[in-house]
């Protein structure tokens, strides 16, 4: 290679090098801090924030599809470990204690309005629970979990490690907020902050919610009783459209295929 094509080549290299170049990690958090939505604390829920696809409080519903999803009625989800995920951790027995339960925790302080049952097995299971060995992390601020939306397919609910770093009410207030995602719920800032994925609000919109962020992100009696009254005039059939958009219910993946 002669000197002329060889500084060519140097030069190309250098071009395609920098096309790809981040921004100063102080400029990256401030180039992209509304595209992730930040907790207080510099913590993030990635459910809502669709890099994939799909994804209420009151009570904001998902309805990217054209349709808002939620659960048929009286059905149950079946759950596992995924086994391989807690391989990496010395002491996967009190991993799977201590997530056991947060989960029963959260799952009961939702109460009577629960629309779904849940159940653990490792046969033939609707998701998965996936304990991440390494935090996740940005400029933003670090995941705590990620869950799924309804639907007939199977899924993964992630939890990462600086979920544990929380104080206990923290954590099973973390848990209350990935499942409702999974009962169906979006962000209580959807409808003005995640405009790329159609949304529906239903209920009263009041930012103290477990679907908020920060302070105002709690557990309330509001939260309940429109997620109750909600799926209730959906099984009974008085509810079939929320503000023009219809509504599809969805059975568990082991119902379809078990």
């Amino acid at each position: 290679m002669n000197k002329t094509k060889k500084n060519e080549t140097q030069e190309q290299n250098t071009e395609n090098s920098d096309l790809l170049a981040l921004l100063p990690e102080e400029q990256l958090a401030y180039a992209t801090e509304d595209q992730i939505h930040v907790l207080e604390k510099g913590i993030i829920c990635t459910t809502d924030y669709r890099a994939r696809k799909r994804s209420p409080f009151d009570i904001v519903l998902d309805a990217t599809d054209g349709f808002i999803p939620l659960w048929a009625e009286n059905l149950i989800l079946r759950w596992s470990f995924n086994t391989t995920s807690l391989s990496f951790f010395q002491q996967p027995e009190a991993v799977m204690s201590q997530v056991r339960s947060l989960l029963g925790e959260a799952i009961l302080a939702w109460g009577d309005a629960t629309p779904i049952r849940f159940t653990e097995t490792s046969d033939n299971s609707d998701f998965e629970i996936v304990v991440e060995r390494l935090p996740n992390c940005s400029p933003q601020g670090c995941t705590l979990a990620r869950a799924f939306f309804p639907d007939a397919g199977r899924h993964k609910l992630f939890i990462f490690p600086t979920m544990f770093e929380q104080s206990r009410k923290e954590q099973i207030d973390t848990m209350a907020h990935e499942i409702g995602h999974i009962f169906g719920l979006r962000h209580f800032f959807a409808p003005e902050h995640e405009t790329r994925w159609a949304s529906v609000v239903f209920g009263k919109h009041n930012p103290f919610s477990i679907m908020n962020y920060g302070n105002n992100s709690e557990l309330t009696d509001d939260d309940r009783k429109d997620l109750k009254l909600l799926y209730e005039g959906v099984w009974s059939g008085q509810l079939r459209k929320i503000n023009g958009t219809p509504i599809k219910l969805f059975r568990p993946y082991h119902y379809m295929f078990g």
